[in-house]
């Protein structure tokens, strides 16, 4: 669910100055092939880790980063991790590494992109005594208009392990989410939005039992050079009151923070 790949092929040409009744008759130099893969990564700084609207770092800093290869046929790997704090609302473990796949084609001006994601936790057993590793099938459509990109998406998560060893309610999980960003040509700032609902074995835990929630992210985005700046407000609609008779931690996970980030692409 993370990143898009751009690829930019650059032209050269040659122009023989001998008269100037010739210049426009002057061969171009080929165009450099289109590479068959490409390969991206990033490194980042965040100040807490926010999984649709959750905390899974105890709203500790941590690090992460990202390899991508892509095809020229559309078709892309990837793997992301991120360290991770314990408490007792969300324990992974310590660790998260993320493994996905798929495939992305642009049609009449409508990206459509699809696939499968992993979400791996090397430690949860350790920690909780039950691993939460799991799997979902994801896809979304995206479209600009001029500076303005909107984007719908889904990830479905089928009936597997996770879900049977935690016993929970509904053996399976809906996310479907909108995104809105808006990146001005002449400045360097982008402004982005994500509205995202999760329903079913995701549910989060309150003390009047699992709870269908909305997470919402809202921020800026700043660029130099490889460096990107980003500040966001992330958070929930799961109140205080949905969790007044738990751990605090319940609601310290939930609410709504002032993310920052740095993150250097390459």
């Amino acid at each position: 669910m993370r990143k898009a790949l751009l690829l930019s092929t650059f032209f050269a040409g040659s122009v023989l100055a001998t008269s100037p009744a010739f210049a426009d008759d002057a061969p171009a130099a080929p165009a450099a092939p289109t590479p068959a893969f490409t390969i991206t990564g990033s490194a980042a700084v965040v100040s807490q880790y926010r999984f649709r609207g959750i905390s899974q770092s105890d709203n500790k800093p941590v690090v992460q980063g990202a390899f991508t290869v892509t095809s020229a046929t559309g078709f892309y790997i990837s793997t992301w991790g991120s360290s991770a704090s314990a408490n007792n609302a969300v324990n992974l473990g310590g660790t998260e590494i993320d493994v996905y796949g798929g495939y992305s084609k642009t049609i009449s001006g409508f990206t459509l992109d699809g696939g499968l994601y992993g979400y791996i936790y090397p430690g949860s057993e350790r920690a909780v005594g039950i691993s939460e590793s799991y799997f979902e099938i994801y896809g979304d459509v995206s479209k600009s208009y001029g500076p303005v990109t909107a984007k719908a998406g889904i990830n479905f998560a089928p009936n597997q392990s996770y879900f049977k060893d935690f016993d929970t309610p509904t053996r399976h999980n809906v996310y479907v989410y909108g995104e809105l960003g808006f990146a001005p040509t002449d400045v360097p700032i982008s402004f982005h939005s994500h509205l995202g609902h999760t329903a079913g074995g995701f549910d989060y835990f309150t003390n009047k039992g699992v709870k269908q929630y909305l997470d919402y992210t809202v921020g800026a985005t700043y660029k130099w050079k490889a460096l990107a700046f980003d500040l966001s407000v992330v958070g929930t609609n799961i109140s205080k009151d949905d969790t007044s008779e738990l751990d605090s931690d319940f609601h310290r996970a939930a609410k709504s923070v002032l993310v920052g980030s740095i993150t250097a692409s390459f």
